[in-house]
């Protein structure tokens, strides 16, 4: 029994879901033990959005140090208002709206890779300056307006399968995609090679330039599709509807157990740590924290599951 349970706790994704379960059993306790299910529910509905974009983040850190998209809210944004302007709230027309949302995290990922490869730009730094580009233009295009969506997609977005929020369902489905196309596609190990050492990946004859044009237009799409969702789910598009998901997007890869130092990627990690970040809210709320403390906890709580992460994957 104790070798299973030591290498249960080998596995990077594990330390996430340990910190979920403990996030939620300490709400748990507060309520003494009322509303358990829906406090489940709403961890995988609002969770759901920050796996998404957490699942293209992970693809470009994965490319190794200095690989970030510092664009994903405002290619949410971007995503988010044009889908909505040419659905314009008529009924079938949520393919189309995807279709929009698709195509645009397509033109943003290629764009981003454009100022990387051409003009020599550090990621961050292109990536910060496509942001303002993307936000621009979603500003530009919305004009204060908040269209709605349609019906049929807003309560697709709000409603159930089976028990199981449907947005879950979307994430889950993705995260099946990505974790594919990672242990059994020959992108996945192109990726894999090209983070854990760039140049003999080069050398060993891999497609690297392409390798990352792919993924820097995987993780625009993921940011893109999160946006549509989230827009519908939210009843319109708002221009800060992605504020959150830079910073929170970078958390649920880095806790998750990606490495940062690139070569590893880790979809399950991903998953409990986004539902991880929203049951440490959720619980700081029900002990009444004010925002300013709530803040710092959250920043402590992160820091510290990271560090035992680290430690217990150093030992290991």
């Amino acid at each position: 029994m104790m070798p299973v349970f030591k290498m249960a706790l080998a596995r990077p994704w594990i330390w996430s879901w340990l910190a979920a379960a403990a996030a939620f059993l300490a709400v748990m306790a507060l309520t003494q033990g009322r509303g358990a299910g829906e406090l489940a529910y709403a961890a995988l509905s609002f969770g759901a959005f920050a796996a998404i974009v957490g699942l293209g983040q992970m693809l470009v850190i994965t490319l190794g140090p200095g690989n970030v998209d510092l664009s994903i809210p405002a290619t949410m944004t971007l995503a988010a208002t044009l889908a909505l302007k040419v659905m314009g709230s008529q009924s079938g027309t949520a393919l189309v709206g995807l279709c929009v949302a698709v195509g645009v995290g397509i033109a943003a990922g290629l764009a981003n890779f454009a100022l990387i490869y051409l003009l020599r730009l550090p990621p961050i730094i292109a990536t910060l300056a496509a942001s303002l580009v993307f936000q621009s233009i979603a500003i530009w295009s919305n004009r204060g307006l908040r269209i709605k969506p349609p019906a049929e997609l807003a309560g697709f977005a709000t409603g159930r399968s089976f028990g199981v929020p449907n947005v879950a369902l979307v994430g889950v489905l993705l995260s099946v995609v990505v974790w594919i196309v990672l242990e059994r596609a020959i992108f996945g190990r192109w990726l894999l090679a090209a983070g854990q050492n760039l140049r003999a990946a080069r050398l060993a004859g891999i497609p690297v330039e392409l390798v990352r044009a792919t993924t820097y237009v995987s993780v625009a799409v993921f940011a893109a599709i999160a946006g549509y969702l989230l827009a519908s789910f939210s009843g319109g598009a708002a221009l800060n509807m992605g504020q959150e998901y830079l910073l929170t997007s970078i958390a649920v890869v880095v806790i998750g157990g990606t490495s940062i130092a690139g070569g590893m990627s880790n979809v399950p990690g991903v998953w409990g740590a986004s539902l991880f970040m929203f049951l440490v809210v959720s619980m700081l709320n029900s002990y009444g924290f004010g925002a300013g403390v709530r803040m710092m906890l959250t920043g402590a709580i992160i820091i510290g599951i990271v560090i035992a992460a680290s430690t217990r994957r150093t030992r290991a």
